[in-house]
């Protein structure tokens, strides 16, 4: 995700928190800032050390940056975001995280409520030789 797409200083980070909104599900939580002047969506990700090592941390964070790369047309564009992992997401796929992920987002009203996942490949549609 480029850097554009990014909440990086503190004082934007604080105003997140302190203006915006916060919406959650057992895995995150998301605060949200409207900016409707803005082009498009930029987000924060915060994931604690109480989580795990660095190694953890990184590849939960590298989990949620994909998600949000492959669901960035979807999001609403309006919108300053920064997202909080909690504990449960340690034991998640990518595949869960993603979808819980997805399911955050609706409730923040920053993806619209018909959004769905499109479906894994299946077994049976792949060939066999």
């Amino acid at each position: 995700m480029r850097k554009s797409y990014r909440v990086k200083k503190e004082k934007e980070f604080q105003r997140v928190f302190h203006q915006g909104e916060s919406i959650a599900n057992r895995q995150f939580v998301v605060y949200r800032y409207h900016q409707p002047e803005q082009k498009h969506f930029r987000v924060g990700i915060s994931v604690s050390k109480k989580l795990g090592n660095a190694v953890t941390r990184n590849h939960l964070k590298r989990y949620i940056r994909q998600s949000l790369t492959d669901l960035k047309p979807n999001i609403n564009p309006e919108y300053d975001m920064v997202i909080i992992a909690r504990k449960p997401i340690v034991k998640m796929s990518y595949h869960e995280v993603k979808k819980s992920l997805v399911h955050v987002l609706k409730l923040a009203t920053l993806l619209p409520k018909e959004f769905e996942l499109e479906s894994r490949t299946s077994y049976e549609n792949e060939k066999t030789y």
